[in-house]
């Protein structure tokens, strides 16, 4: 490959993906290099099993996918994206048979808690109503928060395992359990340290935005991605292995997703 790009990506999932958009809007010659023959690592849609069903066959609810500053800012909706919201975002089912639904109203949701609503509202709330001051912080780069007070406020419920935090605020087993479900998606054990922030951000998501998923499924999240990763000059190349840096041609920068 003779081409030079200023930046080379491997790998076409949606943090690929972001990375290669940002790049070309800063102006710079890039491309990914992907080894299957379809975008979007996990974030896929297939025919799995009769013709014409499509199945997402890894991530298929998006709550960040939509509430990303970075991916809001960007226009996805005129490269084909559609959102689907659902009245309930999600819903925990429990061994007895009966379920929590977590519905985008605080209250809704916190009325099925029984003696811990007002634990539930008390967590949920704040955050809620704070959340345009921190998403910048905690989910861009690195950098001085630009709401230092409210921050700490996150970073000090965050901080805990989801278990301690759990235990701190609800008196209910079901509601710990609830709560474990979006703390949970980290793949981290919920005794681990900061495992808390990922419950935290999940349902204030819910609550916030909802947790809304690409009509037509998850591969029109990424397609929408590529199109408009396409549409500011930038290049992707399929079933592309990629074995050694060698192989690919000489870039002012690499990033390996």
């Amino acid at each position: 490959m003779e081409k030079k790009y200023d930046a080379i990506i491997t790998g076409s999932g949606s943090n690929g993906l972001a990375a290669a958009i940002y790049l070309q809007q800063q102006g710079l010659r890039t491309a990914i290099f992907e080894q299957a023959s379809t975008p979007g690592g996990a974030t896929r849609t297939e025919e799995k099993t009769l013709p014409g069903y499509r199945h997402d066959v890894g991530s298929a609810i998006l709550p960040m996918g939509y509430a990303s500053p970075f991916f809001r800012d960007l226009p996805l909706q005129e490269h084909g994206l559609e959102w689907i919201f659902p009245q309930i975002p999600y819903a925990h089912p429990f061994e007895d048979g009966t379920a929590y639904a977590c519905y985008q109203n605080i209250e809704d949701t916190a009325a099925q808690l029984g003696e811990d609503r007002d634990a539930y509202i008390t967590l949920f709330e704040e955050l809620v109503k704070n959340w345009n001051k921190l998403e910048d912080d905690l989910l861009g780069p690195l950098g001085i928060p630009g709401h230092p007070l409210d921050f700490l406020k996150f970073g000090l419920k965050a901080l805990p395992s989801a278990k301690m935090l759990a235990n701190h605020y609800f008196k209910n087993e079901k509601t710990r359990v609830f709560f474990y479900g979006s703390a949970a998606h980290s793949t981290l054990p919920l005794t681990n340290i900061a495992s808390a922030s990922f419950g935290l951000v999940l349902t204030t998501m819910a609550h916030k935005y909802g947790w809304p998923f690409p009509k037509g499924g998850a591969q029109n999240f990424t397609n929408a991605l590529v199109s408009y990763y396409k549409s500011l000059g930038g290049e992707l190349h399929l079933n592309t292995r990629v074995k050694h840096l060698e192989e690919l041609p000489p870039p002012g920068l690499i990033s390996l997703t």
